[in-house]
């Protein structure tokens, strides 16, 4: 991935760090733009234009700053500015079931460990990360981008607010409700799929105590 190849205005030695950046930090920052948008089109799209519009200010970038959380906040405005282009009809079908007017901590594994080789471990992480982005997929864009920024990419309440471009109080709000929310539907998630198991349970035996009538 040389997208530093599209521009020809950047000096040759931030091409090479530039490149190396991005090669070391692709893979997080595409998992971190898939919680965002919650498909895998959208989160290529937002990727790549997150890493082109962080080569155009590279020159501003500080050192003194990881490249990541610098990257993560130029990917939370693109998805948000993404998000103010869309048709007004998409953005009001936010406000309807969870608004009402205004726009808990969870640790996320955002890959498998190398080292668990354990193929049932295997199933059941990546049967919680699906009901954990399923989840994240239901909440309001606003929600779950606070949510994602505090939680995913650790960021402080000033950060957020920066990036969202609201105050600590609006970042309060939507985390406690995010979070909130969030956790009723993995609950909920859970308990339907508890259930579920119990009636597969309960008809396998039923067909067992008629083998034995």
């Amino acid at each position: 991935m040389e997208l530093a190849r599209l521009f020809t205005g950047v000096q040759k030695n931030d091409r090479g760090e530039f490149d190396a950046l991005v090669h070391r930090s692709h893979r997080h920052a595409y998992n971190i733009a898939y919680r965002l948008t919650g498909n895998h089109a959208d989160a290529e799209d937002l990727t790549q234009e997150s890493f082109l519009r962080a080569f155009r200010f590279f020159d501003r970038y500080n050192r003194e700053m990881p490249f990541e959380n610098w990257l993560y906040r130029i990917m939370s405005r693109v998805f948000i500015d993404e998000l103010r282009k869309r048709p007004k009809i998409q953005a009001q079908s936010l406000d309807q079931p969870l608004f009402l007017g205004d726009g808990g901590d969870a640790d996320v594994l955002l890959e498998i460990p190398d080292s668990a080789f354990d193929p049932e471990q295997i199933m059941l992480s990546d049967a919680l990360e699906e009901n954990l982005q399923a989840a994240l997929n239901t909440l309001p864009n606003e929600f779950r981008i606070a949510v994602i920024l505090a939680d995913i990419e650790g960021m402080c309440y000033e950060e957020i607010a920066e990036t969202m471009n609201c105050s600590l109080g609006t970042v309060r709000s939507r985390l406690h409700r995010g979070r909130k929310q969030l956790r009723h539907r993995l609950t909920m998630a859970a308990r339907c799929k508890s259930e579920s198991a119990g009636q597969n349970s309960g008809r396998a035996s039923g067909l067992f105590s008629g083998d034995s009538a």
